[in-house]
C-alpha cells in the first residue's frame, strides 16, 4: 500500500513541507559558510623599500577603515618587484619608486596613479663627522660612499644628479635597494650615501641628512596600480584608490613624502 493512500490531504501537505525544509536546511548552511569566507579578504601589496615604514602605518589605517580586509606588504627594490610580477608572483597591487619600472609592466597592471613624490638627500653618520657639505664632496677618494645599483630607481636618480653636475663617484658598494644603502651608513660601513629624504626621517637620531638643492636634485614619483593576476580585483582597486585619499596623503606627507 502506498503512503499517499493512508495519509489525508492535509497530512500529505504537511509531510511535503517538512521534506522541503529538510532539503533546504543543508543548502542554507553551505551558503552561510560561503558568506563567512567572503567576509575576509587578504590583500598582498608589493611595495618599494622606501615605503616600508609609512606603509605599515597606512596599512593599519586601511584595515581599521575596512574591517574584514587584511593588507600584507612585501618590500623590495622596485626592479625586484617588477621581476616578481613578471614571474607571476601571487599579489594584488604594486607600488614602485619610479614610473619607468611601472611603465614596463603595462601588460600586467591596471592604470597606475602617482600617490606621492620624494627627493634625494645625502645620508651621513650622526653628527656628520666627515663634514660632508654637498654632492661634490662625494667625489673625495678618502670618503667611503655607498650608492644603490644602477637598475634600482634611487640608483638611477643618483647617477642622474651626479652626471648632471659632472661629479664622478667611486662607491665602495652598490646596493639592491635604498634601505640597504641607509643601513650601510647607519652601521658605520660607509661615510655617506644617497637615499630618499624619507629614509633619513625613518632613522632619525641614527643618521643625518645633507640637503641637495632642488636645482641639483631629482624628483621620484611613486605610482600605484592593481595587478591583473589578482584574485581580489575589486578589493585591490579599492586599496589603490584609497592611497590617493586625504587620510592616506596625510600619512604620507607626515612621513616626509610630497604630494603628487
Amino acid at each position: 500500500m502506498l503512503l499517499s493512500e493512508v495519509l489525508t490531504p492535509a497530512r500529505r501537505r504537511a509531510a511535503a513541507a517538512l521534506l522541503v525544509v529538510g532539503l533546504l536546511t543543508p543548502l542554507a548552511a553551505c551558503g552561510g559558510n560561503d558568506d563567512t569566507e567572503d567576509a575576509s579578504t587578504e590583500l598582498t601589496v608589493l611595495a618599494a623599500s622606501s615605503l616600508t615604514d609609512v606603509f605599515e602605518e597606512a596599512g593599519a589605517a586601511y584595515e581599521k577603515e575596512h574591517p574584514g580586509t587584511e593588507v600584507t606588504f612585501s618590500f623590495a627594490g622596485s626592479q625586484e618587484l617588477a621581476a616578481q610580477v613578471k614571474q607571476g608572483a601571487p599579489a594584488d597591487a604594486l607600488v614602485t619608486a619610479d614610473t619607468r619600472t611601472m611603465d614596463g609592466l603595462k601588460a600586467e597592471t591596471g592604470t597606475p596613479v602617482v600617490i606621492a613624490k620624494n627627493r634625494l638627500v645625502i645620508a651621513t653618520a650622526s653628527g656628520n663627522p666627515e663634514k660632508v657639505g654637498g654632492l661634490r664632496d662625494l667625489a673625495d677618494p678618502k670618503l667611503k660612499v655607498v650608492l644603490a645599483a644602477p637598475e634600482v630607481p634611487v640608483g638611477r636618480y643618483s647617477a642622474q644628479i651626479l652626471d648632471a653636475q659632472k661629479i664622478t663617484v667611486k662607491p665602495v658598494s652598490q646596493e639592491p635597494n635604498v634601505r640597504a644603502v641607509l643601513s650601510k651608513v647607519e652601521l658605520g660601513e660607509a661615510d655617506a650615501g644617497l637615499v630618499y629624504r624619507t629614509d633619513v626621517a625613518s632613522a632619525a637620531g641614527k643618521v643625518d641628512a645633507v640637503d641637495i638643492p632642488d636645482a641639483q636634485n631629482a624628483v621620484a614619483s611613486y605610482p600605484a596600480a592593481t595587478l591583473n593576476g589578482s584574485g581580489h580585483g575589486d578589493a585591490a582597486a579599492a586599496f589603490v584608490k584609497w592611497l590617493s585619499s586625504p587620510e592616506a596623503r596625510k600619512i604620507l606627507t607626515g612621513a616626509g613624502f610630497q604630494q603628487p
